[in-house]
């Protein structure tokens, strides 16, 4: 088997039997030519070996079989470099780059040899590998009796072409002792045996510390049979949560299930499969079994560091079967607790709608009319008694259990005005007028907290509304209270108001919306201008109704006083 030969050449690679790796590496390709990792190993190996053209030849034909991965590029890399060859080097590595800009390995290789191009660019040698590039330099080399054979050697020839080509790589090429023969060769030097540089004769031309360090290569890990069992059914996993979607999709709940309970056995590891389960539960209506696959998705999730992300996932849809069976509150608690987790706006949504019903459920649960009538009459009771705050309560209570009766505003608003809120009495009035717009008191509610604010005007506006809207344009009570009104209006009009009751009319006046904006008017600031200095043009602005009916607006609030 190609794999059980792969695995005895990486042990073997690793105790650094290189030529044992590269039998077992090539016996895995013979049984398995289209493996591109098995090239690449022995390309690896043949690299350790410094047999750098083999180890060219295994890392372009992963490159070829696999063009995509960046590993091939990193083998070709490693391999140019080692023939010499820095500026195809350097493109091999780019290249691996291009398709993994994040890869260490080649980002490692390339610097690497952009920085032997570097030294090479700041010190080449002095001159020397400029020799390489002078015409009579075959015509040495073939005069020399110790070069001449070197010449039959395609390698060594092709070597000399890449040097003639660019001379700069001769620090590349200096630990072959070919080379270095050739070279004493052109400087003139006696060079007897390519030993004798090692050894330390002739001359030093500093090869040892031009050539970098370099890692060693190291072939692709061998997976184990448990972990190629666990890939297998990570995919096939994956496999059986896609045919259980486009079942969901097609309300095919059942064949769902049963494809998203595959893919649990299979990967118990990936809990997007049990929410993906508990979403069919719930679709179908079965809000317990939901609840239940919610849950054992948390447990798992917190049990495995799942991204947190997908545990409020599951929470959140807890949640919705909690409020689906009319468990409003626990569905508030696992909203709120999902919202920790994640805070999602689908999931805050459901969270302030849930809050919403439960409020609403629980003041529809709590209305009680035959309850209201008796918490009205204990009102009235304290009323007639002059206990107006239990007053307040009991009406208060009364309209939570029948909020639709007006009337039970009506007689809180009283309350209200017996302990000067007038704020909340005329809130009040307003709703009973709401709920009822025909009912007289209402108005006579409203308009009272306008009269004792000294808001005459709008007092007498409130009874008229009443008047009009109450079915009874003769109602005795309304009636009064425009005559009330008036009275006091002209009143002050006559200057009979005190300065401080005439200062305070006219500062609640002012906080009228409807008295800042005419007065805030540039036309009507004209208009009261010229009621000062030129009588006659404020006449002619009098003929104009708008104008007049804005006038005395000012009048009824007491901002404006004619004589």
């Amino acid at each position: 088997m190609a794999d059980a030969e792969k695995a005895k050449g990486n042990a073997a690679f690793s105790a650094g039997n290189f030529d044992e790796a590269v039998e077992h590496f090539s016996a895995a390709i013979a049984l398995d030519p289209s493996n591109h990792v098995l090239y690449s190993n022995r390309s690896a190996a043949y690299a350790s070996l410094k047999k750098f053209d083999e180890a060219h030849t295994d890392a372009s034909k992963t490159t070829e079989l696999k063009p995509d991965w960046p590993k091939g590029y990193s083998r070709l890399g490693a391999a140019l470099y080692g023939q010499g060859d820095l500026e195809g080097s350097v493109e091999a590595y780019n290249a691996g780059l291009a398709i993994d800009p994040a890869n260490d390995t080649l980002k490692a290789g390339l610097e690497e040899v952009e920085a032997v191009l570097a030294r090479q660019s700041a010190n080449p040698l002095g001159g020397m590998a400029n020799m390489f590039s002078s015409p009579d330099v075959w015509a040495k080399i073939t005069a020399n009796p110790q070069t001449r054979p070197f010449l039959q050697q395609p390698d060594f020839v092709e070597k000399m072409n890449a040097l003639q080509k660019n001379p700069n790589n001769l620090g590349a090429h200096m630990s072959d002792p070919r080379i270095m023969q050739v070279l004493g060769v052109l400087l003139g030097v006696n060079v007897q045996t390519p030993d004798s540089f090692a050894e330390g004769e002739g001359i030093d031309l500093g090869a040892k510390k031009a050539a970098p360090k370099r890692r060693e290569p190291e072939p692709e890990p061998m997976e184990t049979d448990e972990e190629k069992s666990a890939k297998k059914c990570k995919e096939d996993a994956i496999k059986e949560k896609e045919l259980g979607n486009a079942a969901y999709k097609k309300k095919s709940f059942e064949e769902a299930i049963k494809h998203y309970k595959a893919a649990i056995e299979l990967d118990a590891t990936d809990i997007s499969f049990i929410t993906n389960l508990s979403a069919v539960y719930l679709e179908m209506g079965d809000f317990d079994e939901c609840i239940k696959q919610c849950e054992t998705a948390i447990e798992k999730g917190r049990e495995i560091r799942a991204d947190y992300k997908i545990i409020a996932k599951a929470m959140t849809r807890k949640g919705t079967a909690l409020e689906k069976k009319g468990d409003m509150e626990a569905a508030i608690q696992i909203y709120t607790k999902s919202l920790t987790e994640h805070r999602h706006p689908d999931t805050l949504k459901k969270l302030k709608e849930c809050e919403a019903r439960l409020k609403k459920n629980t003041e529809e649960a709590y209305l009680n009319p035959e309850l209201a009538e008796e918490e009205k009459a204990k009102g009235n009771e304290f009323f007639k008694n002059g206990d107006f705050p239990n007053a307040v309560k009991h009406y208060t209570e009364a309209i939570k259990r029948n909020p639709t009766d007006h009337k039970l505003y009506s007689n809180r608003s009283a309350c209200y005005m017996k302990l000067v809120a007038f704020n909340e009495a005329k809130a009040d009035a307003e709703k009973c007028i709401a709920i009822d717009p025909t009912f007289a008191k209402g108005y006579t509610r409203k308009a009272g907290v306008q009269y004792f604010m000294k808001d005459y005007n709008k007092a007498i506006e409130t009874y008229q509304e009443g008047l009009n809207k109450c079915g009874d344009p003769n109602n005795e009570e309304l009636k009064k209270g425009i005559q009330s009104c008036a009275h006091m209006m002209n009143a002050a009009n006559r200057g009979e108001l005190t300065p401080e009751e005439q200062k305070e009319r006219q500062e609640r006046a002012m906080q009228d919306p409807e008295i800042q904006q005419i007065l805030s008017d540039p036309v009507m600031r004209k208009v009261l201008n010229d009621m000062q200095e030129d009588p006659k043009a404020a006449q002619d602005h009098l003929k104009n109704p708008m104008v007049l009916g804005k006038i005395q607006k000012l009048v009824s609030a007491g901002i404006l006083q004619i004589k």
